[in-house]
C-alpha cells in the first residue's frame, strides 16, 4: 500500500505556478490576480480563505479579499462580483461557498465571467467540461487527477466509482475520468447494492460528505482509494469519507485526510488564476 501525498504534489504544483508567474512578470510584466469574496463568518469558510491568501502569496499573485458582513443583500453581492467583472487587475474571482440561506449562490456564479471563473462553477465552464475542450477545471476533481498522474496511476480501461454526484465534485469527477478512457459508474444515496458496485472498483473516489462511510467490504484487493472527504468523527477529529485504518492494507494506493486531496485543490486554484490570467491578456 502506498499512500498518495497530496502535500507533496501539491507543493510541486505550487513551485511550477510560482515559476511561471516569475517569467510572466519578467516577459510581460504582468502579475496574476485573484479576488476571494467571502460572507459571513463561517469558521471553516474563514480557513479555507487564509489558505488561498497564504497560497497567492507564495507564489506570486496579487490578491484581494472582500469580507462581507452575513446581512449582505443579493444585490450587494452581484454588485460587487461586476465590479471585479470588470476590473483588469483582477483575473479570477472566488466567491466562498456556503454562502448564508439569504443568499441566491446561483445566481451569483452565474454572474462571474466565465473567463474569471477560477473554481469553473459557471455553466458555461461546466459545458465545456462535458464537451472536454474546457479553459478551468473544479479544484478538487481537477486535483485528484494530478494525484493519479503524479503517481502514474492509469485510469484508461479501469473500472472507476464515484460515490457522490455533487456538481462541485462527483459529476465533474466522472467526466474527468471518462475523458481519460475509464469506465465510470456514479453512486449516489438512491444506488441499490452500493458496496456491490463499490467492491468491483479499480479506482474508488468517495466525495459523500459521510464520516467513514467506506468500509473494508466495499473495497476491491489492489484497488486505488481516493478520499475527497472531510469530516469529523465521533471524537471531533479531522476524517474522511473512507475508513482508513480498516480500508488502507487493502489498497494499492490511498489518499490521508488530512493531507491528500485538500491542499491539492488550493494548488489547482492558483494553476486555474494563472491560466485566466494568461486567457484575459492573449498570451
Amino acid at each position: 500500500m502506498q499512500i498518495i501525498d497530496g502535500k507533496k504534489v501539491s507543493a510541486q504544483v505550487k513551485e511550477e505556478v510560482k515559476r511561471q508567474t516569475l517569467e510572466l512578470k519578467e516577459t510581460h510584466g504582468i502579475t496574476p490576480g485573484l479576488a476571494v469574496v467571502i460572507v459571513g463568518d463561517d469558521p471553516a469558510s474563514r480557513v479555507y480563505v487564509n489558505n488561498k491568501k497564504k497560497a497567492c502569496e507564495f507564489v506570486g499573485f496579487k490578491s484581494e479579499e472582500y469580507a462581507l458582513p452575513a446581512e449582505t443583500t443579493q444585490e450587494e453581492l452581484l454588485n460587487l462580483v461586476e465590479t471585479l467583472n470588470n476590473k483588469k487587475d483582477i483575473n479570477g474571482i472566488l466567491v466562498q461557498l456556503p454562502l448564508p440561506k439569504h443568499l441566491d449562490d446561483k445566481a451569483v456564479i452565474e454572474a462571474i465571467s466565465p473567463l474569471k471563473d477560477v473554481d469553473a462553477f459557471h455553466a458555461v465552464n461546466v459545458g465545456k467540461i462535458m464537451l472536454g475542450e474546457y479553459d478551468f477545471l473544479p479544484c478538487t476533481p481537477a486535483g485528484v487527477m494530478e494525484m493519479l498522474h503524479s503517481y502514474n496511476i492509469e485510469v484508461s480501461g479501469k473500472n472507476c466509482v464515484v460515490i457522490g454526484r455533487s456538481n462541485i465534485v462527483g459529476k465533474p469527477m466522472a467526466m474527468l475520468l471518462l475523458h481519460e478512457n475509464g469506465t465510470v459508474t456514479i453512486c449516489h444515496s438512491r444506488t441499490k447494492n452500493l458496496a456491490e458496485i463499490c467492491s468491483q472498483a479499480d479506482i474508488l473516489v468517495a466525495a459523500v460528505g459521510r464520516p467513514k462511510f467506506v468500509t473494508a467490504d466495499m473495497v476491491k484487493e489492489g484497488a486505488v482509494v481516493i478520499d475527497v472527504g472531510m469530516d469529523r468523527d465521533e471524537n471531533g477529529k479531522l476524517c474522511g469519507d473512507v475508513d482508513f485504518e480498516n480500508v488502507k492494507d487493502k489498497c494499492s494506493f490511498i489518499t490521508p485526510v488530512p493531507g491528500g486531496v485538500g491542499p491539492m485543490t488550493i494548488s489547482t486554484l492558483m494553476k486555474n488564476t494563472l491560466k485566466a490570467c494568461r486567457i484575459q491578456n492573449n498570451i
